[in-house]
């Protein structure tokens, strides 16, 4: 049986990720998200993704496919930021702890991405993050380069076949080196139960507005760490800290109460 991997293309849809001049992050990650894919198909690997084209997904919806579809592999491609343009630039990938086949899988593909051009920043533990959190099998953030940064998106808009090429590398690589059966080193997984009716809205519940994506980055992590569905959207000149994706308002209701007890001031939106 061909071994499976879920690639997730960051962000999408109402959520850019970051932005920089007239260039979303969002866009980018898809684009080398279906680069990635066809290399990796060509080479025998069965290939699914989060999502294919400009479409928003909470955290948890992205970790709930990879975790329903059973891959053996979750692979989320996105680009950096820092707060000031061109402060930093390279490449690094993001893991829920540094053990097992990921932790290989990483500093495979961070080498070959500096074959192409960027700085190798090197592996990092970030176990708040929810896509790394919540799935159920071993699971990589790979940041290619900061979109703030000129020359990465000099390195990224010349290379982005050579690019994927190398991430692919990475993955074949440690792959060549394992066994099929990969699952043991996956972070658990509390599953978010929600009723789903394609007709109705989301129901969110908002925790925190800024124009500072410092303020905001600083109450995300801080709802990550104390278990919140937390996730952050840029919008209107804003930095939106928001939690959850409710289709029955009753469950955005009982987060909303859950929130104001714990003393976070919050409002449900749609």
């Amino acid at each position: 049986m061909a071994i499976s991997i879920m690639l997730d293309a960051g962000h999408g849809g109402e959520d850019p990720g970051a932005v920089y001049q007239n260039r979303s992050e969002k866009d980018d990650n898809l684009a080398l998200v279906k680069e990635l894919g066809q290399i990796l198909s060509n080479n025998g690997i069965d290939v699914q993704y989060t999502r294919t084209t400009d479409i928003y997904q909470t955290p948890f919806e992205k970790a709930q496919l990879a975790n329903n579809a059973g891959v053996d592999y979750f692979i989320s491609i996105h680009r950096n930021s820092a707060p000031t343009p061109n402060q930093y630039h390279g490449v690094e990938t993001l893991l829920y702890d540094k053990s097992g086949i990921k932790l290989e899988m990483a500093e495979n593909i961070n080498n070959r991405l500096s074959e192409v051009g960027f700085e190798n920043l090197g592996v990092k533990a970030r176990p708040g993050l929810v896509v790394l959190r919540r799935t159920n099998m071993p699971a990589l953030l790979v940041e290619v380069g900061f979109l703030n940064s000129d020359v990465d998106n000099e390195i990224f808009d010349k290379n982005q076949r050579q690019i994927a090429q190398a991430i692919a590398d990475g993955i074949l690589e440690t792959l060549q080196m394992q066994p099929a059966d990969v699952n043991s080193d996956a972070a658990p997984l509390p599953q978010l139960q929600d009723e789903m009716d394609p007709g109705s809205p989301l129901y969110r519940v908002q925790v925190g507005l800024f124009r500072k994506r410092s303020n905001a980055d600083q109450l995300l992590y801080e709802l990550l760490e104390r278990d919140y569905p937390a996730f952050m959207l840029a919008e209107d000149g804003y930095f939106k800290v928001q939690v959850g994706a409710f289709r029955q308002l009753g469950n955005a209701i009982a987060m909303e109460r859950r929130l104001r007890r714990a003393g976070y001031a919050t409002l449900i939106t749609t």
